[in-house]
């Protein structure tokens, strides 16, 4: 489920031209606020599924403890139902973030008018994607 070599383009429907950070809309983080702020911090860290897991138990509110002790059973119930990939994520779609997966599978976002996003869409050693736009043509 994860990507490897991969970059994920912001989506051709994306409704800005240079990439915004998303903000906290209510008291509850919305997704795309959770994985900016992760993926910010720590660039490199996360896998796709890491990313996704980490973003579902922040969510959820589950605290450290109960990670470190549950964390298998958590990740196995997680990950038994289907689950959108990254491709869907609002940071490529809505937000002009690009998503770069490393060959080890780790990502990091780069905004879209950035000189590293433009390179990592003429990189040949890349596989190149689009993010799924947000409405049908």
């Amino acid at each position: 489920m994860n990507y490897f070599d991969t970059f994920i383009q912001v989506a051709p429907d994306c409704p800005v031209k240079v990439a915004v950070m998303p903000v906290l809309k209510g008291k509850n983080k919305s997704i795309a606020v959770i994985e900016y702020e992760l993926l910010s911090k720590k660039p490199y860290s996360y896998t796709q599924e890491e990313l996704q897991f980490s973003v579902y138990a922040i969510r959820q509110g589950i605290p450290a403890s109960e990670l470190k002790s549950r964390r298998k059973e958590l990740w196995t119930a997680f990950f038994s139902k289907s689950l959108a990939c990254l491709r869907a994520s609002p940071l490529p779609k809505k937000y002009g973030w690009g998503l770069h997966f490393n060959k080890e599978g780790k990502t990091a976002i780069y905004p879209v008018e950035s000189k590293a996003y433009q390179q990592y869409t003429k990189h040949t050693g890349v596989k190149q994607l689009l993010a799924m736009r947000s409405q049908r043509q």
